[in-house]
């Protein structure tokens, strides 16, 4: 499970809260039957489509397929990580989230990562205090004027200036939680500050606290940029700068621009364009890529026009395309040569940069323009390596309109017919399909009986988990319902949203989720029936598997004495006999 909180608290969680009153709290919902319905607000509709039922603890969007439990909705609506949206949902029920006892999640660990928060915070508004000093900041404001920033915007993305001089930090804060922060390096035996004579630009995550930092040089010396090291509280792969600066003004931006320095960012927010990010000295990544998501449906990436620049797009768009579905929409934006974001609006300006940006490429044209390079379409040899190329990547799209609209452009521009993609839908996958749901679709009864214990964990008791059949089966779909069974037993009073949360992060979440979501259609005093039977004929199909199993053994060497009872008392009940 994410986070550092304990499950026995999630558990207890889920149990206090109303779903209902968490997202009424939020999206007004209007009662029809025994559901809450409203327009969904994770996409545009005219007619209601997003149902929330109290029941279950469940919402669920028929539009979209947005769905979860309450921590799901909080995480989607307010952009909020696991433990964030936790703390949030624990207070809304008036309970306080402990830390959990295991190793690197305790209190101590949590003080500590505050002590660097903190200290992060009052380093970040020292460099800015001498960065608007007379004395000792007119090198770096001069810098900022050179590059058309004015204090204005400075003080938004509160940048500063950190001093000459190799100590100038360790002679006033700790010495230790200057070391944990990165702020202070070691060389020989001797400590000295990071950084000295530049311009800082502090790198607040999305809660606005001060996580690292980024310093640039005032002349062409080299490093020209300089960045924190990675600490308990920054990780460059999941942080992007501005980011927070941006959400301030545009809870929901349109699109956002992804750019590559911090310059860049402050360049376009002076001129106008508020709604670009940077990341920190590293390639695009999915994390950053799934937060970006979070908050928008349109992502602009923005790259030099060399040949780095094309190198670095055409990397983008292979991170990219797993995350990619309807709905969402990726373009390139290849500057022309000589320029960065920077000097580009300063010479064309906002409505000249807007212009650019509206000419962006999607990342669909891009992905075959880039393939088909140096190939001759005319030809069947062009043909078959644009096909070759092309297809294992098309099979990282997640199933859906847009993978199907990927597969019939390339069948287009290779003439033919069919192409077939489906070996390759799981090529380079981070997160593989779940094995559980490929046994469970082809065992109606495993869905069926984990769909109704879940949904009625009283169930859980009238099923024998000892049974040899059970315990020894190379069933998946099996396996997890007797996990799903061993949940609850050891936690009799936990809720439907309350399992939810157990599998969060599993590779079985998605497939728990949907037989969450199923609705049975059973009346209530005929569910444990109806359970009862899907059990029998689960077991019914593993006594079939073994009976195929011991005749193919037969007809290729002798059965022991053992195997030969086993299949005497076995083929009765499936309707043969021994002679047969």
């Amino acid at each position: 499970m994410p986070g550092r909180i304990p499950q026995t608290f999630i558990d207890e969680l889920m149990a206090r809260i109303d779903i209902v009153e968490v997202i009424d709290s939020k999206v007004p919902l209007k009662q029809t039957g025994r559901n809450h319905v409203a327009r969904c607000p994770f996409h545009h509709e005219k007619t209601p489509s997003f149902t929330v039922n109290r029941e279950k603890q469940m919402y669920y969007c028929f539009g979209c397929g947005a769905g979860g439990t309450a921590i799901n909705f909080l995480m989607e609506y307010d952009h909020l990580g696991f433990v964030e949206a936790v703390e949030d949902l624990a207070g809304f029920a008036g309970l306080t989230v402990p830390q959990s006892d295991r190793p690197g999640s305790s209190a101590t660990d949590a003080l500590k990562q505050d002590a660097l928060y903190d200290l992060q915070a009052q380093v970040a508004e020292f460099y800015s205090r001498k960065l608007f000093d007379s004395d000792n900041g007119r090198d770096g404001v001069q810098y900022l004027k050179r590059r058309g920033v004015n204090g204005e915007t400075a003080r938004q993305f509160l940048i500063g200036f950190a001093p000459p001089g190799w100590g100038v930090l360790r002679e006033r804060y700790t010495a230790q939680v200057l070391n944990d922060t990165g702020l202070l390096v070691q060389n020989n035996g001797k400590s000295y500050d990071r950084f000295r004579n530049r311009i800082i630009f502090p790198i607040r995550d999305r809660r606005g606290r001060v996580v690292g930092f980024g310093g640039r040089v005032l002349d062409d010396s080299l490093p020209k940029y300089l960045n924190s090291p990675e600490t308990p509280v920054f990780e460059k792969s999941k942080q992007l700068y501005g980011l927070y600066e941006l959400l301030l003004e545009q809870p929901h931006p349109e699109r956002i621009l992804v750019v590559e320095g911090y310059m860049d960012v402050i360049a376009l927010a002076q001129n106008g364009i508020r709604n670009a990010v940077a990341t920190l000295g590293t390639a695009v990544s999915r994390n950053h890529l799934d937060i970006l998501f979070r908050f928008t449906r349109e992502l602009i990436f923005c790259f030099d026009g060399d040949k780095a620049g094309r190198q670095a797009a055409w990397r983008a768009v292979e991170i990219a395309l797993p995350t990619l579905k309807e709905g969402r929409t990726l373009r390139l934006m290849l500057l022309p040569d000589g320029h960065d974001p920077d000097s580009l609006i300063r010479q064309d300006g906002h409505t000249g940069f807007e212009r650019a940006m509206t000419q962006s490429v999607l990342l669909s044209d891009y992905f075959f323009d880039y393939l088909r390079r140096g190939l001759k379409m005319s030809e069947l040899e062009g043909c078959a390596t644009l096909v070759a190329k092309a297809r294992p990547l098309i099979g990282q799209l997640p199933s859906g309109v847009f993978r199907e609209l990927m597969e019939a452009r390339l069948r287009e521009l290779a003439r033919l017919e069919s192409v077939e993609i489906s070996n390759f839908q799981n090529a380079g996958r981070r997160n593989r399909p779940d094995k559980a749901l490929v046994h469970a679709r082809k065992s109606s009864p495993i869905r069926a009986a984990i769909a109704m214990v879940m949904q009625h964990t009283s169930l859980a008791r009238l099923i024998d988990t000892t049974d040899p059949r059970l315990q020894e089966t190379s069933s998946v779909g099996i396996k997890l319902l007797l996990h799903v069974i061993e949940i609850i037993r050891r936690q009799p009073q936990i809720t439907l949203s309350g399992l939810l949360e157990r599998y969060r992060g599993a590779p079985d979440e998605i497939f728990i989720r949907k037989l969450a979501e199923t609705d049975l259609i059973i009346p209530d005093d005929g569910i444990e029936a109806e359970f009862v039977g899907a059990v029998s004929r689960i077991l019914q199909q593993e006594d079939e598997k073994r009976i195929v199993n011991l005749l193919e053994k037969a007809g290729n060497q002798v059965l022991t004495a053992e195997e030969s009872d086993e299949l005497r008392s076995l083929l009765p009940a499936w309707g043969g006999s021994v002679n047969e």
